[in-house]
C-alpha cells in the first residue's frame, strides 16, 4: 500500500515538470492532474476516468501505471452488491391440472396401442410358434440395425497464447545511448549503452517495454516485425507494448 497521490507529486517534482507542461503533453487538464496528486477523486467525471488517467500519468513520469490503477481498485473500488437470481414465474394452479390431464391421456393412448399390438401380434401369426433359441433382434425405430454411434465432444480449445513485445532496434547513421528496463521505469535492467552505428539490440518482453532514449534520430527499429514509425527525434521516454511503441515524454 503506498500514497497515490503524494509519489505522483514527488515523480513530478523530481523531474522539474509543471502542470501546465504535463497539461499539454498528455492533453488531461491540470485540475484533474492536481485531484489525483491530492486524492480528490470524487472531481474526476468517474472511476473509468480516473483509471485510464492515473494510468497516462504514471507512466508519463516514467512509472508503473497498472500498479497505481491496481492500488486505486484495491482501496477506493466499490464492489457491486450481487444480484438477487431472478425466480421463475410461478405456474397457476389452472396450468397444473391441464398438464395433468395431458399426462393421463398420453398415458392411456400409449397403454391402448400397446394392447392393439400385442393382440394383432398373437391374432395375426399363421403357423404354429417354433422356438428357435434365438431372441428376436430389437427393432431400432430410427431405421438402423441397433448399432448407435456416439459421437465424442470436442477437445476443448486450450488457452489462446498472450502476445509478446519484441522490439529490434539498431542505429543507424550514428551513435544512439538508451537504456531499456522490463514494464516500467522501475523494472527489470534490461540494457543500457551506448548503440554504435550499424550494432543491433533485440528485447522481448511479455507486457511492455520500458524505454529511455539519448538520440533516437539514429535509431531504427521493429515492434513484432511492424516498422516503428514515429521515432522521436530527440531525447525521449517511450513505452513499447505488443501493439507498437508509444511516446510518453519528450525533452
Amino acid at each position: 500500500m503506498f500514497e497515490i497521490g503524494n509519489s505522483l507529486r514527488e515523480a513530478r517534482l523530481r523531474q522539474g515538470y509543471e502542470l501546465p507542461r504535463v497539461e499539454a503533453d498528455i492533453k488531461i487538464r491540470a485540475k484533474y492532474l492536481r485531484a489525483l496528486e491530492e486524492e480528490r477523486f470524487e472531481v474526476l467525471p468517474g472511476e473509468t476516468y480516473v483509471k485510464g488517467f492515473l494510468r497516462t500519468y504514471a507512466e508519463y513520469l516514467g512509472l508503473d501505471g497498472q500498479l497505481y490503477v491496481d492500488e486505486f481498485n484495491s482501496r477506493f473500488t466499490r464492489e457491486e452488491e450481487p444480484h438477487a437470481p431472478p425466480q421463475p414465474p410461478r405456474r397457476s394452479s389452472g396450468s397444473r391440472a391441464v398438464e395433468s390431464n395431458f399426462v393421463i391421456v398420453a398415458l392411456a393412448g400409449i397403454i391402448a396401442v400397446t394392447i392393439l399390438v400385442v393382440v394383432a401380434w398373437k391374432f395375426g401369426s399363421t403357423g404354429p410358434e417354433t422356438s428357435t433359441g434365438i431372441p428376436p433382434a430389437a427393432v431400432n425405430f430410427a431405421g438402423t440395425t441397433g448399432k448407435t454411434t456416439e459421437k465424442s465432444p470436442d477437445a476443448p480449445a486450450g488457452p489462446a497464447k498472450r502476445k509478446k513485445a519484441r522490439l529490434v532496434l539498431y542505429a543507424s547513421g550514428g551513435d544512439s545511448w538508451l537504456r531499456a528496463r522490463s514494464k516500467s521505469a522501475t523494472g527489470k535492467l534490461l540494457y543500457e549503452g551506448t548503440l554504435q552505428a550499424g550494432q543491433t539490440q533485440r528485447f522481448t518482453d511479455d507486457k511492455r517495454v520500458w524505454l529511455q532514449l539519448g538520440a533516437p534520430a539514429y535509431l531504427k527499429g521493429t515492434v513484432n516485425g511492424e516498422r516503428i514509425r514515429n521515432m522521436p527525434n530527440g531525447p525521449a521516454i517511450a513505452v513499447v507494448t505488443p501493439e507498437g511503441m508509444r511516446v510518453v515524454s519528450t525533452a
